[in-house]
């Protein structure tokens, strides 16, 4: 299964917890829509492929219709990515996925090698150009757009061994080589591409997640962070959807969390400091209501 459907599959379980709320989330899910379906808006009203993602993904997890005629005119109009960035290159793979396909074989190999040019000479990608040694970021969204075009990477084995440079000292990984701690997105970006590509995740980073995990609920994004926020929570939960154990030691404390998080308006904020809605927490938000409702 690939990354995008393993988190939708729990995603779409997150409308036991919310009940009558699921459908003030896709009530604002669909505010979001730039007008006449052409994409979904980024936090300055912008139509942007990042945020369509989520805002399709978002809908479908609630099980409520997604406007594919409109959103597929418009993702046409962006060919096979020419000009686009690394993020963006995999948000338009993932985009199409999510709709049914949509791009040619011969589409989908050029897709395949715009990414190639993020790759580093460790094998590894970064999604800044000209990078010397792949990020745990560039490497799971490079994976995950292969997936989504239904290829795999050249040498897949070269990102394991990219991987396994970003282990830091505590047990866990960091974004960027040679840093002394870990941090909590990455190390759930390593442990999802562990499991997505068979391979046993080590003991020391699991632990590492859970200490990550405060009384009162939610992960912060470094040890010594200010506060939890709910990317983290959403990422962390999801690297430990296969440890019952460990969702069920901090299960309690994330609802409370998560729960205050929530916004009457249909959305979830990123963190107590964060006053805008948008596609992307909203749907962290249902990944981590899912994975504490199984």
């Amino acid at each position: 299964m690939s990354f995008r459907l393993e988190m939708l599959q729990v995603a779409r379980v997150a409308p036991k917890l919310l009940g009558d709320s699921a459908e003030l989330v896709a009530a604002f899910l669909t505010s979001r829509l730039a007008p006449g379906g052409a994409g979904f808006l980024d936090r300055a009203d912008r139509p942007d492929l990042y945020y369509t993602v989520f805002g399709i993904e978002g809908l479908m997890a609630l099980q409520k219709e997604v406007p594919a005629g409109p959103l597929r005119q418009w993702l046409t109009t962006y060919g096979d990515g020419a000009g686009l960035d690394f993020v963006h290159l995999s948000c338009l793979a993932r985009c199409w996925a999510s709709l049914g396909g949509g791009l040619s074989p011969e589409q989908k190999q050029n897709l395949a090698a715009r990414l190639e040019a993020w790759r580093t000479p460790d094998g590894g990608y970064h999604q800044a150009a000209g990078r010397r040694t792949g990020s745990a970021y560039g490497c799971l969204i490079a994976f995950g757009a292969y997936q989504d075009l239904g290829l795999l990477p050249p040498d897949p084995l070269s990102i394991a061994r990219c991987m396994d440079s970003l282990e830091t000292p505590d047990g866990a990984w960091s974004n960027e080589p040679g840093l002394p701690l870990g941090s909590t997105t990455a190390t759930s970006a390593m442990l999802a591409l562990y499991r997505n590509m068979q391979l046993p995740a080590p003991p020391a980073a699991v632990d590492w997640l859970l200490r990550q995990c405060l009384p009162d609920g939610g992960f912060l994004a470094v040890p010594g962070a200010p506060l939890p926020d709910l990317l983290s929570t959403a990422v962390a939960l999801h690297a430990l959807s296969n440890q019952a154990e460990a969702i069920a030691r901090v299960r309690e404390p994330c609802l409370d969390f998560i729960d205050s998080l929530w916004s009457a308006a249909g959305g979830f904020h990123g963190n107590w400091t964060d006053d805008t809605l948008d596609p992307e927490y909203t749907y962290y938000g249902l990944l981590a209501l899912g994975h504490l409702a199984l």
